[in-house]
């Protein structure tokens, strides 16, 4: 009798069970609660820490159960924040206007109030005019249909023109890594219409709920950033079981067999690239709201390096290795470099840990790869290993062992 998704994968009940609690416990402590234990700023970083977690997730299917390692996941993150972005400063900026148009004599044409808009959004580089890429800023459900196409339609095509060609391996990485770059200085020009090096901002002003306080707002996001991750992970965690994931990890493993026993390789790895770059969107679009701003060095390649370094931490392959590396790396850089941490006086040499964070976190991933090659994650794995079952008869070699007949000529 097949086993259910859940019985397959206990991990997910554990890992909904506790992000319910987690939310439910930073619920109850908010400020929007009336508690105030967790101030509106903190909660604004554990919601921007939950979509962290979310596209790291999606890092870790493509890299660490296709073999992926995509450069430019995070440049997907990006442009999921710059669709909302753009409906979410058109309508405040909209409301801004009509508000200030209110006491003219005679009422404002449609055009006007548009040249208003367009003068307030892009003054700060020296145009009025709104470009091709505005065309739907004023629609929510079209923008909101943008993160998720967007990333996903420059996936498919990006995909589409690396697998076909069959490039892997460390040109694959240095061809996304390419993509970033190219994208990140296309959004610094002013010409491109988001506003140059500017970016948008002013998004946590969430149009038509400005009566409901920052308080309130943060924790509906905060729990948006709860459901998507908990969807996330189910949804991932779906997709790399069964015969599904079995066929993408031996991608990961040895792409040639695959191919040579009759799977459609590039099929697989294009749907996986293109899945987890819509996911990312997602991500995206609910974190630079809380963030309040978005600009073009947002998506500098970097990024997306920072984002392969969490999951290294938290162990790839491993959906929840993930969730721990992005967490972890995430609020221990809002500490180190929020000025929480206390500097080390040394007497000849002050360290402040503003400036030395990148260093330490440079130094953590160098010693989880010579020394915990598997991450947190797998130490996780190491204390709640399951007893292998014992074998009774010959049923093949043990995993990983090497049979004394095997390479014999017959």
């Amino acid at each position: 009798m097949r086993k259910s998704f859940i019985a397959q994968n206990p991990s997910v009940l554990w890992f909904l069970a506790g992000l319910a609690i987690f939310t439910l416990g930073v619920t109850f402590m908010s400020e929007a609660a009336g508690v105030d234990m967790i101030s509106t700023s903190f909660l604004k970083t554990l919601g921007k820490t939950l979509c962290l977690c979310l596209v790291a997730i999606a890092m870790d299917v493509v890299w660490g159960y296709c073999g992926i390692l995509s450069l430019g996941h995070f440049a997907f993150f990006g442009i999921g924040g710059y669709s909302i972005g753009m409906w979410l400063m058109y309508a405040r900026t909209e409301g801004i206007v009509a508000t200030s148009l209110e006491s003219a004599a005679l009422p404002p044409t449609p055009q006007e109030i548009t040249d208003a808009i367009g003068s307030q959004i892009f003054g700060v580089v020296g145009s009025s005019d709104f470009p091709a890429l505005w065309a739907f800023s004023h629609s929510l459900p079209l923008q909101l249909l943008a993160v998720v196409l967007a990333p996903g339609l420059l996936a498919l095509v990006f995909g589409w023109l690396a697998f076909r060609s069959r490039v892997t391996g460390v040109y694959l990485s240095i061809l996304t890594q390419a993509m970033t770059l190219a994208l990140s200085l296309y959004f610094f020009q002013n010409d491109t219409g988001l506003r140059g090096n500017n970016g948008l901002s002013g998004l946590q002003n969430i149009p038509g709920l400005e009566a409901r306080g920052q308080a309130v707002v943060s924790l509906w996001f905060f729990w948006a950033s709860a459901l998507a991750l908990g969807m996330g992970y189910v949804l991932f965690a779906y997709v790399v079981s069964g015969k599904f994931g079995s066929v993408i990890r031996a991608i990961r493993d040895n792409e040639a067999r695959v191919r040579f026993l009759g799977y459609h390789v590039e099929h697989y790895k294009l749907f996986i690239f293109t899945l987890t770059a819509m996911v990312a969107g997602v991500a995206g679009a609910l974190y630079y709201p809380q963030a309040g701003i978005i600009n073009p060095t947002e998506i500098a390649p970097i990024a997306s390096i920072y984002l392969a370094v969490w999951v290294a931490i938290g162990g790839r392959g491993r959906l929840y290795g993930a969730v721990i590396g992005a967490a972890l790396v995430s609020l221990m850089s809002s500490w180190f470099t929020g000025g929480s941490a206390p500097n080390i006086n040394l007497g000849f040499y002050e360290i402040k840990w503003t400036d030395w964070w990148l260093v330490l976190l440079g130094v953590s991933f160098v010693l989880v790869t010579l020394y915990f090659p598997k991450g947190v994650g797998g130490i996780f794995d190491a204390l709640v290993r399951e007893t292998a079952v014992e074998r009774q008869g010959d049923y093949g070699p043990d995993k990983g062992a090497w049979r004394n007949d095997e390479g014999k000529p017959s």
